[in-house]
């Protein structure tokens, strides 16, 4: 097997299950309950909140753990826009944020909230400028993404974090595919709410988290016990979440030497689809992005189909979001890119992850270079 699809999701690394062992067999407790193994579990959650604050710069009492991204990035837009309504109703967005963002706005949409979905570049960024321009007195939120989970191409947030304190408008971003490629500080950046999750980094799914910065008050969407400071009820996943820490801890702190091996990995497969295939495209390539991830166009072929024969041949990668297969429509984020819908659909996305080798790059190269050749005579025929 050759696994490329590590931004979908990731192997759960040998040293966070054993963190997590514990927790499933002795030292289970509710970390609501008094008694020893209660608070043994509570005092887990607080070593897992120090490991993560940590690893992006924060105070442990700004976070707080939820089932994943998805909820963190719910909770960060429907708190706040439950929140501040008062104030205005008004968020702004990019065209090309996960799924948890756009369908979350969209459903605020319904609800009287208005929403600004800026444009991107032909690389997928995103300029402050334009940004600035589309506040108003009714904004109340910006939301986005720190990298992207199809391209890798990460956002100018230090300038967007800026314009919004400047305007004392809210600041989130979905950081879920930045963490553990890239250095997060969130004070940097000017975050107010920083949305991250587990599987992503060798960690556990089910366990994500979400900061908040103090002063920041979003407002509670589930209902319930007066869990992490009231903001997010229901018992909290302890096994989960201390395997959430130990990814942090191992993974997101310093990730400074294995994104330069991905990174070099990545160029490599780059390098050699473009050179034994013709007419190929690599998306967002001229843009900052995360050193795992590469995007490539391959004219005339279904994306679907080359990776129906990469399967059959043990390799993996994808068309895009694993949140979106199944989708019948070309990626959202490379149309907002300016590609033609069929030439999106001839699109792969391949991430690499700790697992990742030489030799699995150029066995993938040959490989992909066969199939697509294979592929486009039959389409000329």
């Amino acid at each position: 097997m050759i696994y490329l699809d590590y931004n979908a999701t990731t192997p759960v690394h040998f040293d966070v299950l054993a963190a997590m062992q514990d927790c499933f067999e002795t030292q289970f407790g509710n970390p609501s309950s008094f008694y020893r193994i209660g608070r043994e579990a509570k005092q887990k959650l607080h070593e897992a909140r120090v490991k993560i604050a940590s690893a992006i710069g924060a105070d442990p009492l700004e976070i707080y753990f939820t089932s994943g991204g998805t909820e963190s990035d719910n909770l960060a837009l429907r708190g706040m826009a439950k929140a501040l309504q008062g104030r205005g109703r008004h968020l702004i967005t990019t065209a090309v944020e996960h799924h948890a963002v756009l369908n979350t706005c969209r459903d605020l949409e319904k609800e009287g909230f208005a929403v600004t979905y800026l444009p991107v570049d032909s690389n997928g960024r995103v300029d402050p400028e334009t940004l600035a321009g589309e506040i108003t007195s009714e904004t109340i939120l910006i939301s986005v993404m720190y990298a992207n989970n199809e391209t890798g191409v990460i956002q100018p947030l230090a300038d967007i974090g800026r314009i919004a304190r400047e305007r004392d408008i809210a600041f989130h971003t979905d950081a879920v595919q930045a963490a553990g490629k890239i250095p997060i500080d969130v004070s940097a950046i000017r975050a107010d709410l920083l949305s991250v999750t587990g599987h992503k980094l060798y960690g556990p799914k089910g366990a994500g988290a979400l900061y908040v910065r103090k002063g920041i008050a979003p407002r509670a969407i589930l209902t319930g016990g007066r869990h992490e400071q009231d903001l997010r009820a229901g018992t909290e996943n302890v096994p989960g979440i201390v395997g959430l820490g130990e990814a942090f801890a191992r993974f997101a702190a310093n990730p400074g030497p294995e994104a330069q091996r991905l990174g070099q990995l990545r160029d490599r497969l780059e390098e050699g689809l473009t050179q034994n295939i013709p007419n190929v495209c690599i998306n967002g390539c001229r843009a900052p992005r995360i050193s795992n991830t590469a995007n490539v166009v391959f004219p005339s072929v279904d994306g679907e189909s080359i990776l129906l024969h990469l399967d059959l041949k043990g390799i993996y990668a994808s068309s895009g979001s694993a949140c979106a297969t199944g989708s019948p429509e070309p990626s959202h984020v490379l149309k907002a890119m300016g590609l033609a819908p069929r030439a999106a659909q001839g699109s792969i996305r391949f991430s690499l992850g700790n697992a990742t080798t030489a030799e699995e790059i150029d066995q993938t190269i040959e490989t992909v270079a066969e199939t697509v050749d294979r592929l486009r005579r039959i389409s000329s025929i």
